[in-house]
């Protein structure tokens, strides 16, 4: 009886956890630049049941060679393995301002490995000079004319430096080159992530790489990417689909809800009653 109490137990956390994704999702869905996130919902190893005098619990099926008498098999229940950024380009959104940016995905190399494309980014300075990746284009200036993403953090040129203008009236071409007036500043800076799923996550819509700085898009073969300037790439959470799994997951928690109530009873009536002693 134990054993179905823990199960359903781990499919309620497992229920829980998914729906706190999916509001993430849904609260993101208006943020720019935001990558919906998937989970992986696996189950525990099952154990391979035999007869009550057996010597020694099997846990593998084919131990019921050895004499013991084999009963059936048990799961143990399910769990939230992971949870992964979906890299699908988000659509566009006018915005008419000077410094807002959108990168937009071309033809971009599948990794032999996953059989996925990779995916390219902003390079970002952080505060503590590491090296950072969004697709969040919503830049501003400064108070000394640097070009920073809303938390401050630098934008990056090709070569790696900050990015300083006069002022907001500048314009950036469709391969990424910022000019001011007649003359170019510098070249957005755009990293190439091959394996984008083992990127970390640090909130914001930032990412950051384990294996230290990403390369330079326009140094890697078969990379293809443009800029559009006044533009934004929004999220790409699908609102519907999204609204829908958090219902399905809802209700699934709520039936193992019922069952664990269902044992619930069942351990009492074994204690009030069947323990009883006239």
């Amino acid at each position: 009886m134990f054993r179905g109490f823990y199960t359903v137990g781990s499919g309620m956390i497992a229920q829980q956890r998914r729906t706190e994704m999916l509001a993430n999702n849904m609260a993101n869905a208006n943020t720019p630049g935001f990558k919906a996130e998937q989970s992986s919902i696996r189950s525990f190893p099952e154990m391979f049941m035999s007869s009550l005098n057996a010597t020694r619990i099997p846990t593998e099926k084919g131990l019921h060679m050895t004499g013991l008498s084999p009963v059936g098999e048990l799961s143990t229940g399910v769990y939230m393995q992971e949870t992964m950024p979906l890299f699908v380009q988000g659509s566009l959104r006018e915005t008419g301002l000077t410094t807002d940016v959108a990168l937009l995905e071309g033809n971009l190399p599948v990794d032999e490995e996953t059989g996925t494309p990779g995916a390219v980014f902003f390079r970002l300075e952080s505060d503590n000079g590491n090296e950072v990746y969004t697709k969040n284009g919503n830049f501003t200036l400064d108070p000394q004319g640097y070009l920073t993403n809303p938390m401050g953090y630098y934008v990056l040129d090709t070569n790696g430096n900050r990015i300083q203008l006069q002022n907001d009236d500048f314009r950036i071409t469709s391969d990424g080159v910022v000019m001011e007036g007649e003359g170019a500043v510098a070249t957005l800076g755009v990293s190439f992530a091959a394996q984008p799923a083992t990127l970390l996550k640090q909130g914001n819509g930032l990412f950051a790489s384990s294996t230290g700085n990403l390369p330079e898009a326009q140094g890697v073969a078969g990379v293809g990417y443009s800029f559009q300037q006044g533009y934004l790439e929004g999220s790409n959470v699908d609102s519907a689909k999204t609204m829908t799994d958090m219902l399905a997951a809802y209700r699934a928690f709520e039936a193992n809800q019922k069952i664990l109530q269902a044992y619930d009873r069942s351990m009492e009536k074994a204690v009030n009653e069947i323990g009883r002693v006239n």
